[in-house]
């Protein structure tokens, strides 16, 4: 169950964007949290940096730079680096949240693997370490903490870029690494390459076969000085029926000697399908017994002191400071038990042989035989049979004499090469914002050789240096080579097209171009569907930069158009009106009488009023005009009769009394007997 902690960055929003939901994890360096994104409305990972680093800004200037190289890296298999900024005091990095489990969880539950499945869960990881290799880019920090798996099944390669901006700013004496996969050379001081990640993939992939590590200790000390100078086992002496090809596959990878090992990501990865194809069923999908997981190692486990251990980002990984003094193993001794200080530097470490268990030797180990015993056969070929003792005395004398001298000149010459020459110490000058000749002429009067490498920077000027590595300000040996990364200016990448798009798909096309939403204005569109994109600005195959702000045009369809009334109007005139107002006019075949309507007028329409969108049709009726309706003849009849009558046939009556009408009878009509309109006045004369 996941520990609720209190935390006051939760519910607030990071640099105004990043809405932070609910903390995923913690270690020494950082925190990651999950947010939301809400410029584009996804989910992220937002890992937070520590004040104390937060508040360096010579980190904060490599973090920039390692961000940037990892964000340049696109693969599917590799966690991609979306963000990476400064809020006041809070330093970040925005990370693709992958939802789903780490390959540690795997481990955990399912202990030792049967090949065919370790196979299949690393070789997406080798894929990505490969296509980092590829990039310029090394890890520094493989382990299953680091693989993560998602709900559907991808794998992904997580923290690219952190491992080397943290090892950069510790001191030269502190190595930064998951102790139970950190490569010898590293232990030793020395730099780091391809080679390093392969050792850590190998140690891994040992890890997922036999359920177990190679190696334990009470401290981490313990462990790192096994790296350096025990062999790993050969998998099968857990997990007894493993193939031979596999045995050697992780020899390979975990050699000692970086020479020893694939050159970097991609010959492992052609290596390991290799394999796969070549082992049978059999081979592939051997279930480990139980007691594998239980295997206790047993390799020796030497005391060391000054240990110090520190979580890193997940918690797993170790800081380990390396002690000044050395303890040496004397070599000889089956089971050494007698340890020793040493005067040698720091980075000297002497091997010892170790303990293990009696297995029959694999064919590694008879070449590893060989290639000794031919060293051995080429030193002795070289020491002379005979000693300085045999001659005369004064002849051995003039050698002393010689032998000393030239000791003298060498301890000469390294006092030389150490204090003044290339060996002497010297400090990196600022380079930033400098052409290319005045940072090498700053360089070259600081005592460095400088290599110009082209970077992209969004910041620094096409053409001017962006900095050094090592970094500005840092104390280096004179000799050590140091990299002058020369600006091309901004990265820039084509926009994708977005016209005809919901807002929806635009939105997302514009995550996955790594771009953000602009202002969205809305207007009526006769062609484009409501909700559909316009136009966008910058037009697309725009070359921008990543996070370039993209405005859209999106349609709200056809503009609503209101339906005059034309009722009353004569044909001509009502047609140019529904024109005018964007519609088309249709008359009806069929005239039709109306008492009140001219001939030609506009009895009715359809519709009457609403509005429609332009184009559509308005139906108007015209009129005939009234009927011609025969007038009868009601002279003599009673009067109420008569206007009864004609009221009846749709005529309208007028009544002329005379002598006031007392007898109620018609004495005239006007007209009478005749055919007259429907509506018009029949005029009755009563008496």
């Amino acid at each position: 169950m996941q520990q609720q902690v209190s935390d006051h960055l939760i519910g607030s929003r990071v640099d105004g964007r990043y809405l932070v939901r609910s903390r995923l994890a913690g270690g020494g360096m950082s925190t990651v949290y999950l947010a939301t994104d809400e410029r584009l409305d996804r989910d992220v990972a937002l890992k937070v940096l520590h004040p104390h680093l937060a508040n360096d800004q010579n980190f904060l200037d490599r973090l920039q730079r390692e961000a940037r190289a990892a964000a340049s890296l696109s693969h599917p298999h590799v966690v991609g680096v979306l963000d990476q900024g400064q809020d006041g005091h809070i330093a970040y990095i925005v990370m693709e949240y992958i939802k789903g489990h780490t390959l540690r969880d795997v481990l955990n539950e399912k202990k030792a693997l049967p090949p065919r499945l370790a196979f299949a869960l690393i070789d997406p990881v080798i894929e990505g370490v490969a296509a980092a290799h590829a990039a310029g880019l090394i890890h520094r920090d493989i382990k299953p903490e680091n693989v993560l798996i998602a709900e559907d099944g991808r794998i992904k390669v997580g923290d690219f870029g952190l491992a080397r901006a943290v090892t950069a700013n510790t001191s030269t004496g502190a190595l930064i690494g998951t102790v139970a996969y950190v490569a010898p050379e590293l232990v030793l001081g020395k730099p780091a390459d391809a080679r390093s990640d392969i050792y850590s993939t190998g140690i891994m992939l040992y890890e997922m076969l036999t359920g177990k590590q190679p190696y334990a200790g009470d401290v981490p000390i313990q462990v790192a000085y096994q790296h350096v100078n025990a062999e790993v086992a050969p998998p099968s002496l857990a997990v007894p029926g493993l193939a031979a090809d596999v045995d050697e596959l992780v020899q390979w990878c975990t050699a000692k000697e970086p020479d020893d090992r694939p050159v970097d990501g991609s010959a492992l990865l052609s290596e390991l399908r290799h394999i796969r194809t070549t082992l049978s069923d059999a081979q592939l999908d051997l279930n480990p017994p139980a007691a594998a997981a239980a295997v206790v190692n047993a390799e020796p486990r030497t005391a060391v002191a000054t240990a110090i251990v520190a979580p890193f980002d997940d918690g797993r990984t170790e800081t380990l400071e390396r002690i000044g003094r050395p303890t040496d193993i004397i070599s000889g001794q089956r089971n050494p038990t007698t340890v020793m200080p040493s005067s040698l530097p720091p980075a000297a470490v002497y091997t010892g042989e170790l303990d293990r268990q009696d297995a029959p030797p694999s064919k590694r180990d008879l070449k590893r035989i060989a290639r000794q015993e031919e060293k051995d056969r080429l030193r002795a070929a070289a020491t002379p049979s005979r000693t300085l003792r045999e001659g005369n005395p004064r002849r051995r004398a003039i050698i002393w004499i010689v032998v000393v001298i030239v000791l003298a000149i060498l301890a000469g010459a390294a006092g030389w090469f150490f204090g003044m020459g290339p060996g002497s110490p010297g400090t990196i000058p600022d380079t930033k914002n400098k052409t290319v000749a005045e940072a090498q002429q700053l360089l070259r009067t600081a005592g460095f050789q400088s290599e110009p490498r082209d970077v992209f920077d969004d910041d620094v000027q096409a053409g001017l240096a962006v900095g050094t590595e090592p970094a500005s300000g840092q104390v280096v040996r004179k000799f050590q080579p140091v990299a002058l990364f020369v600006s091309k200016g901004p990265q820039l990448f084509p926009l994708p097209a977005l016209a005809g798009l919901t807002l929806d798909q635009a939105k997302n096309a514009l995550g996955n171009a790594e771009m953000t939403l602009g202002k969205v204005t809305e207007q009526y569109d006769d062609t484009v569907p409501a909700g559909s994109i316009v136009s966008q600005s910058p037009a697309k195959d725009t070359a921008v930069r990543h996070g370039t702000q993209v405005s859209l045009l999106v349609s709200k369809g056809p503009q609503p158009l209101p339906v005059p009334d034309v009722r009353g109007m004569d044909q001509q005139a009502a047609v140019q009106a529904i024109s005018d107002a964007g519609l088309t006019a249709k008359i009806a075949p069929d005239p039709v009488f109306d008492k009140k309507v001219p001939a030609g007028s506009v009895v009715s329409q359809s519709p009457a009023n609403g509005t429609l969108t332009r184009g559509s049709a308005v139906t108007i009726t015209l009129s005939k005009g009234p009927r011609q309706v025969h007038v009868p003849n009601f002279i003599g009849k009673q009067a109420d009769a008569a206007r009864k009558a004609l009221e009846s046939l749709g005529f309208d009556v007028k009544v002329n009394n005379i002598l006031g009408g007392f007898f109620g009878t018609v004495r005239d009509q006007n007209p009478v007997d005749s055919d007259a309109p429907e509506g018009s006045t029949v005029t009755l004369t009563v008496v």
